[in-house]
């Protein structure tokens, strides 16, 4: 099985290389989070194809940081519950590509368990045929919808953003508690996230 990187050297460093081709990624996050980084990092690192449920497809290509050699193509649903739209807008995955959800809420809130079950489904085939990775951002707030557990439990790495707000910084911290074919994370990455995403060697004071 092929590794692929994740375009951020020290989640790279950390799964020796990078993630197992056909896997599926959830990002859990705030919506006010820099978690977009993230998505930018895995967009940039190879042909990609990346599906915005909320935002506008102009919006979000005026937000990648589109400077680098790879293609990436960016669809938007005109029904953002849509599953059947979502699927075909999904279905041509380049080949060893990324596939992007953005965000995953909208699917999850108006599908069935079982529609949404076989949505996903379907990604992961797509994905698995494609040697790719696809990344599922999941945003928090308020409760969350019924499927989420659907989703963290069809993906096969579950990373959740901690963003925590003190009176003297804002701290980032990565936790991967699934991580199937791989080894989760013993303790949380600490991460900046300004305009890129890095390591954050700052101290913590107790």
């Amino acid at each position: 099985m092929e590794t692929l990187p994740t375009g951020i050297s020290v989640l790279d460093r950390q799964f020796g290389g990078g993630l197992p081709s056909g896997s599926v990624v959830v990002l859990k996050a705030n919506p006010d989070s820099q978690s977009e980084l993230i998505l930018d990092r895995f967009a940039r690192i190879r042909r990609c194809r990346y599906l915005t449920t909320v935002r506008s497809a102009g919006a979000v290509e005026a937000a990648l940081s589109l400077d680098g050699d790879e293609e990436t193509t960016v669809e938007t649903t005109d029904d953002a519950g849509d599953l059947d739209e979502a699927a075909a807008l999904t279905d041509d995955l380049p080949e060893g590509g990324t596939l992007i959800v953005d965000s995953v809420e909208p699917l999850e809130a108006e599908a069935s368990p079982s529609t949404y079950a076989e949505f996903l489904d379907g990604v992961r085939s797509r994905v698995d045929d494609a040697g790719g990775v696809a990344v599922l951002h999941a945003l928090r707030g308020g409760e969350d919808p019924r499927t989420r557990r659907i989703t963290e439990q069809v993906a096969d790495v579950v990373f959740d953003l901690r963003t925590t707000v003190t009176g003297t910084e804002i701290a980032n911290r990565l936790v991967v508690s699934k991580f199937r074919g791989g080894a989760a994370l013993e303790e949380p990455l600490k991460l900046k996230l300004t305009d890129e995403v890095a390591v954050d060697t700052s101290r913590d004071i107790a």
